[in-house]
């Protein structure tokens, strides 16, 4: 069933009102394996091309391969734009503070999140033609 994408604002003004944002764009767990995936295999190559090989360029491999696993769980599993888009750096941020989260043990904690940003914003996703399915908490 298609999700509202609630774009991301401009509006937001720091790091901390943008994390509950990120992470309701990521409120699938399959999202955010998806991202530790992907940011895992692009360091881990990176790592290795400047290491290993000493190819600075394998650098340039490291959002390929973040991106192509990432991007395309937020327009099927999601259905919903990557927050990359509207704050680069910050969604930069925000991925390595979820997968930090995720590897404590903590992505219950990244659910109730998402819930609570979703819960706070319905009038946003009512204006969207799609409706969007509960999410489990926990």
């Amino acid at each position: 069933m298609p999700r509202p994408t609630c774009d991301c604002p401009a509006s937001y003004t720091t790091y901390e009102e943008f994390w509950p944002y990120y992470v309701a764009m990521h409120s699938r767990a399959s999202t955010r394996w998806a991202h530790l995936v992907g940011t895992t295999l692009g360091a881990a190559t990176a790592a290795h091309g400047l290491v290993r090989l000493r190819k600075p360029s394998w650098l340039l491999l490291w959002p390929l391969m973040g991106y192509g696993a990432a991007w395309p769980s937020h327009f099927f599993i999601e259905q919903n734009n990557p927050a990359t888009f509207g704050h680069p750096a910050w969604s930069l941020r925000g991925d390595f503070e979820m997968i930090r989260c995720m590897l404590a043990g903590r992505d219950a904690e990244l659910s109730r999140i998402a819930a609570s940003w979703w819960a706070e914003h319905a009038h946003e996703a009512a204006a969207e033609p799609a409706t969007r399915p509960e999410l489990p908490v926990g």
